[in-house]
């Protein structure tokens, strides 16, 4: 058999489950950490339960994602996890979702292990999203589990710093409702509402315009030209706020495609 008949005849099982997504779907991405805790609260021993220096290395890889190749909107990271919104607008590799999925988590992976000196991994998959609603709703998810954890990882440190054993904190933590987990810290002197909010909301990676002042080499005048950058946001917004705010950094460009989505339906 020939090489291109026997390439042929291979390619169909290695493509045979390939799919992309549809044209005008939002495409998110969730690019989670694997066996995480082990890793930094074990081997790694970062303060618990949380650290500057983690963050920074979570934020360095979301940048990183956001600057590889795709064309992305808005980026969040919180925990050992990180969502990528992508232009509606996205071509890239065919939106085929193995694609994605596989060149996210080895880039994710790459670069947060190169920060970390030691061996890192992420899995990642793709929620398709129809409307710009279901994307509000998504990042709105996530913020709202960036603060669940927040809350149960600080009640549950402080326990184990008090001296209590693994078992005997996650017993104590069970039943207890949200109030009473407040009020758990509260008696020992820390206000939860008073905690860095990038702990309990998270952080924003998006993209901002900015004046880059120049000089032309040909007539040594002074020039300005208008540049993006990523900004990191360490002090989101909450709840309807947040909701609000990535709506709007969404920008009016989705906004009219949505509209002439709606109109031709």
């Amino acid at each position: 058999m020939k090489f291109d008949e026997l390439d042929s005849k291979m390619r169909v099982f290695e493509t045979a489950q390939d799919r992309s997504v549809f044209p005008e779907m939002f495409l998110v991405a969730r690019i989670d950490g694997r066996n995480f805790t082990r890793l930094t609260k074990e081997i790694h021993k970062f303060e618990a339960p949380y650290d500057a220096r983690f963050r920074d290395m979570m934020i360095d890889t979301t940048a990183h994602l956001m600057n590889c190749g795709f064309k992305t909107i808005y980026g969040y990271t919180q925990s050992d996890e990180i969502s990528l919104l992508f232009h509606p607008d996205t071509t890239t590799f065919d939106r085929k979702v193995r694609k994605y999925n596989s060149i996210l988590a080895g880039e994710a992976s790459a670069k947060f292990s190169l920060l970390l000196g030691d061996l890192a991994c992420f899995d990642s998959r793709i929620s398709e999203l129809p409307n710009i609603d279901l994307v509000v709703d998504y990042f709105r998810w996530r913020n709202e589990d960036a603060h669940r954890n927040a809350l149960n990882a600080h009640c549950y440190w402080l326990l184990r710093k008090e001296g209590q054993t693994v078992q005997q904190a996650t017993k104590a933590l069970e039943r207890l409702s949200v109030a009473e987990k407040n009020e758990l810290l509260w008696q020992r002197g820390i206000n939860f509402n008073n905690l860095p909010l990038w702990q309990r909301r998270g952080i924003g990676l998006y993209w901002e315009s900015y004046q880059k002042t120049g000089t032309n080499p040909l007539t040594a005048q002074a020039v300005s030209t208008t540049r993006k950058r990523l900004k990191q946001d360490l002090e989101l917004p909450m709840r309807d706020e947040y909701g609000h705010f990535v709506r709007t950094l969404i920008g009016s460009l989705v906004e009219r495609q949505q509209g002439g989505i709606r109109q031709r339906t």
